[in-house]
């Protein structure tokens, strides 16, 4: 009975998330529920128990320093979008697409040049590219899948974005609970390699616009596209235009000056990577320990140096809009107000995150979950089980960081307890949820990121998962047998894991794909 209730709390998150297809009221109810739990149901001591978890969830000075550049990043996405620097920088990629192949590579491109944000990605690539689209006759159901298909899958794997501070945070937090001693960026770092679904995705996308073959519902798409026809522009599209324009204006025409768009985020990874090779250095220093590059990561004090490249980055775009683009020193603080509120919702879930894992590390809910599963779970398959949960998860309730904010405190000690502390089983079984919550959120018709690619694409909601979904299952089946099963039996090592799905995609997109057949020329 005591093992079932100290797995309540994320179990009842995880089922009203599914249910209610609503994050932060289903981490709020787990919470309380677990604050019943460990105040053994009595209302003062439940409620001293409440304020206990929320207490080690907020005075925490790495907590405090992700929510400080989550903020502060969002306002920095805010300066620059109100002072159309995403427009500058399409425009700088756009120009070279010619061709049909040529304007598929160039959203692939610019998905990866606008890595810090996955919002921003789908609304600024979406916008930009649409008209050439339309031009080349290429089908607004293909742009759609383009710009979701590089958002998410980037942006999760970047060095620096606004989903690197909700990743690092979960992190730190499952590491500190654990009583491990890395730091949490370092952690993220080990964990690309097996970040299976993402590189697959990004070069899945590259494949299908090199080859210029299509299957199942995309295919025909794009042979509809194909088509000579006008296509009116659409209520949707008008919302997309009147929406952006405010904020996004469009470059002039021969802006010599387009380059320098990207100088606060080069603002923001010159000081974060410098930043923290300084901090790791001083401090394989005074530890007396050899300054390699793993003990110079490891023992930087990453989150702090985020956020002081977060503020970097922010006092350059402050000083492009206004020396540069001339807009008034007075919007400056409207502009970062824009961006900064939108990742309020974010800093909720991750303040709930936080707390639901103070929550099961007091109820100890993994030493239970650990004790009820002894045999019925083999750690090899852990990371695939993981994975499929956490893509299900993300899918039916169509957020990653809500997926991630539910399953960090109930996978990661599991997996550490499970492996008996094997680390490649434990960066795998992280990969694992954070690769799975990607590939929810990629194709979940209920995900806001999949709304806004359609949005900005000016392309129906549903031909956009209708067509977009048989991809998504490819490269996600591709991913797990290849990358999450294979490697957890240590079939393959991650490397090998990798380049042997991308031969199989690619033989996949020349097994089934073809080129859209053209109409024939009237005689």
């Amino acid at each position: 009975m005591a093992g079932l209730l100290a797995a309540l709390p994320p179990l009842l998150a995880i089922g009203l998330a599914l249910v209610t297809r609503r994050v932060l009221p289903s981490l709020g109810l787990g919470i309380m529920a677990g604050a019943l739990v460990g105040g053994s149901f009595a209302p003062a001591q439940s409620f001293l128990h409440l304020l206990g978890y929320a207490k080690s969830a907020l005075l925490s000075v790495s907590h405090l320093s992700i929510l400080t550049f989550s903020l502060l990043l969002g306002g920095l996405i805010g300066v620059m979008s109100r002072s159309g620097e995403q427009k500058r920088l399409a425009a700088l990629v756009t120009r070279y697409a010619t061709t049909p192949m040529r304007g598929q590579l160039a959203t692939w491109m610019l998905g990866l040049v606008i890595f810090f944000d996955d919002y921003l990605n789908s609304l600024v690539i979406g916008s930009s590219m649409r008209p050439i689209f339309d031009k080349l006759r290429i089908s607004r159901e293909k742009l759609a899948f383009l710009v979701d298909a590089t958002a998410a899958p980037v942006a999760s794997v970047a060095f620096v974005s606004s989903w690197i501070a909700v990743e690092i945070g979960y992190i730190d937090e499952q590491y500190q609970s654990l009583g491990l001693s890395m730091d949490a960026y370092w952690v993220f770092i080990q964990t690309l390699p097996y970040r299976f679904y993402p590189f697959l995705m990004l070069a899945f996308v590259f494949i299908i616009a090199v080859s210029g073959r299509d299957f199942g519902a995309m295919r025909l798409a794009e042979e509809s596209a194909r088509k000579p026809q006008t296509t009116p522009l659409s209520d949707l599209e008008l919302k997309v235009d009147i929406e952006l324009a405010p904020t996004s204006p469009s470059p002039p025409e021969g802006d010599t000056r387009a380059w320098i768009s990207a100088l606060p985020i080069l603002v923001l990874l010159f000081v974060a990577l410098i930043g923290m090779w300084l901090d790791g250095y001083l401090r394989t220093i005074d530890d007396e320990v050899e300054p390699s590059f793993r003990n110079i990561v490891s023992r930087s004090r990453s989150y702090l140096v985020l956020v002081l490249a977060a503020l970097s980055g922010n006092i350059v775009a402050v000083i492009l809009s206004t020396f540069v683009r001339k807009r008034p020193l007075s919007t400056w603080g409207q502009d970062a107000l824009s961006g900064a509120r939108r990742m309020l919702e974010p800093c909720g879930i991750l303040i709930l995150a936080w707390t639901l894992a103070a929550v099961c590390r007091d109820l100890q809910t993994a030493e239970h979950l650990v004790t009820s599963l002894q045999g019925g779970l083999w750690a090899p398959l852990l990371p695939a089980s993981v994975f499929v949960l956490a893509a299900a998860t993300s899918f039916a309730t169509g957020t990653s960081w809500g997926t991630m904010a539910i399953l960090f405190p109930l996978a990661v000690p599991l997996a550490h307890q499970i492996s008996g502390g094997n680390e490649e089983i434990l960066l795998s079984s992280i990969s694992s949820i954070l690769g799975g919550a990607v590939w929810g959120d990629h194709c979940s018709p209920v995900s806001d990121t999949t709304i806004m690619s359609s949005l900005a694409s000016g392309c129906s909601h549903i031909r956009h998962v209708k067509t977009q979904l048989p991809y998504a299952l490819v490269v996600g089946g591709v991913s797990l047998c290849l990358g999450e099963i294979a490697t957890g039996l240590g079939l393959l090592t991650p490397p090998w894991a990798l380049l042997l799905g991308v031969l199989t995609l690619i033989a996949i997109g020349r097994a089934f794909g073809r080129a859209p057949v053209l109409p024939k020329s009237p005689p």
